[in-house]
């Protein structure tokens, strides 16, 4: 595994551990399919969250939750109609979009959890 993915795994499990802490049950990480990757699959009460991770080192080109672009989140939202479309026993449930946005704010790491970051488009 090159660095950048064994970094971008570390902050994947930083990030599923403050849900974790929030009452989120994890169903899958790093669901694939021909139409992109989804970080995080999770459980909030009765509500299915795709979760997006992103780490941002420096903030000078924005934070990680404004690195999430149209097109990213097209491809995430076209993951999770596959993912429902596999695991139909899923579909009935209501489903939202969060991103946990992590940076460094003077040498402390800082997460942003945002809850119904965007809608399926």
């Amino acid at each position: 595994m090159n660095n950048r993915r064994f970094e971008g795994s570390q902050w994947e499990k930083l990030a599923e551990s403050f849900l974790h802490k929030r009452g989120l049950k994890t169903l899958e990480r790093n669901y694939h399919s021909r139409f992109g990757e989804i970080d995080l699959i999770m459980m909030d009460r009765h509500t299915l969250v795709f979760t997006e991770v992103r780490y941002r080192r420096d903030s000078a080109y924005g934070s990680g939750a404004e690195s999430v672009t149209f097109t990213k989140q097209k491809r995430i939202t076209r993951a999770a109609q596959r993912f429902l479309q596999l695991h139909q026993h899923h579909a009935s449930l209501a489903c939202r979009f969060d991103v946990v946005s992590i940076g460094n704010e003077e040498g402390r790491v800082i997460l942003n959890w945002i809850r119904n970051a965007f809608d399926a488009v």
